[in-house]
């Protein structure tokens, strides 16, 4: 009997705006993963990809970088945060981070962290804001704050210039801090301020970083970052303890270097920029819409009339951000195209009229 291909089960040409996650796997990545097949490598991370990883991940990050691929962005938080923490220790964050309002209780419940949050305008961090949870140091009676934890983009879409993380990380460690970039979205950053990744990272001080590749093209993987040794221990064991040690690990690290090792993570993060720049463009003159917040990268949030919202998801997947308010985000990926993007907007004038 010969093979039984997989019924594709799906309309390929269909697209989403709902998450970035709903993309499929750039042509180079499963290339990658292919090309790394054959034969046998060693299990556990060390076979010759996860070794020629290192390389990669410095030539972005620098000599003292140091990456342990995980599945998914959650673990990379939860390990990256638990090897920063002693158990009497907690996490300073943004109010709308994902690591305290999506991972459902994860870091609290698995990681067994404390999250100390802040309210804030636009879901950054400032030195300021930082100091409303960064106290009660030697009280017994309170978690004692030890890590400072910021998305770049951050949940709301906005990003952190180099300078503004320079100036979190100056002020967290003159407090006796550590910092931790939640990078799930870090290439859309950097390609947004057309910087090197290290700018945002390393050159201004952050000690640890969760870089995210799923989003931006891969099929599954994300990377623990260690960029200051001294900031995290026992990475190699928590990884293991948290269900997170691949046995195939050539496949994820292979990956991650089709996607560092040229440009493929640059072209696909300024495609993905441009496509919410041009939704946001396209939507903005429309009567009945308000686009509420900056489009600094690629998520476009937007107010409509709740009817039109639900009209609207009848025909393409994307998620209401807050039911009080009428407010939705559309999220557009790496392989969104021009086409895709004023299908979409078409549909939204045709809903509003």
């Amino acid at each position: 009997m010969g093979p039984h291909p997989v019924t594709v089960r799906h309309d390929p040409a269909l697209k989403a705006f709902a998450s970035d996650n709903y993309a499929g796997v750039h042509p180079e990545i499963l290339a990658a993963i292919a090309e790394a097949n054959g034969g046998h490598q060693i299990a556990y991370g060390d076979d010759v990809y996860t070794e020629a990883l290192q390389d990669v991940f410095r030539r972005h990050f620098g000599e003292r970088a140091h990456a342990w691929p995980v599945f998914n962005g959650t673990a990379a938080n939860v390990v990256s945060l638990r090897a920063m923490t002693a158990h009497w220790e907690a996490v300073i964050c943004a109010e709308t981070a994902h690591i305290h309002t999506d991972e459902g209780g994860a870091p609290e419940v698995t990681g067994g962290i404390k999250l100390l949050t802040v309210p804030t305008p636009d879901g950054k961090l400032t030195p300021e804001l930082i100091d409303r949870q960064a106290w009660g140091f030697g009280d017994v009676h309170r978690a004692q704050p030890r890590v400072v934890s910021i998305s770049n983009t951050t949940e709301l879409g906005t990003v952190y210039t180099p300078e503004e993380v320079a100036a979190i990380c100056a002020h967290a460690h003159g407090l006796g801090l550590l910092v931790h970039l939640d990078g799930s979205r870090l290439t859309n950053a950097a390609a947004a301020l057309d910087v090197p990744m290290r700018a945002l990272t390393t050159d201004a001080g952050v000690d640890v970083l969760s870089f995210g590749g799923t989003k931006i093209g891969m099929l599954y993987g994300e990377a623990v970052v260690v960029l200051n040794p001294e900031a995290a221990t026992g990475v190699d064991y928590l990884r293991k303890t948290f269900m997170q040690l691949s046995s195939k690990m050539r496949f994820v690290s292979a990956q991650f270097e089709a996607l560092l090792s040229g440009d493929l993570w640059l072209r696909n993060a300024r495609r993905a920029n441009a496509m919410g720049r041009r939704l946001a463009e396209a939507v903005s003159g429309l009567p009945g819409v308000e686009v509420p917040r900056p489009v600094q990268a690629n998520a476009v949030f937007a107010i409509l009339p709740r009817d039109v919202t639900e009209r609207l998801q009848k025909r393409f997947r994307f998620y209401t951000w807050n039911e009080a308010t009428g407010e939705v985000r559309w999220m557009c990926a790496f392989d969104t195209t021009e086409e895709d993007v004023d299908a979409f907007a078409a549909a939204v004038a045709e809903e509003l009229a």
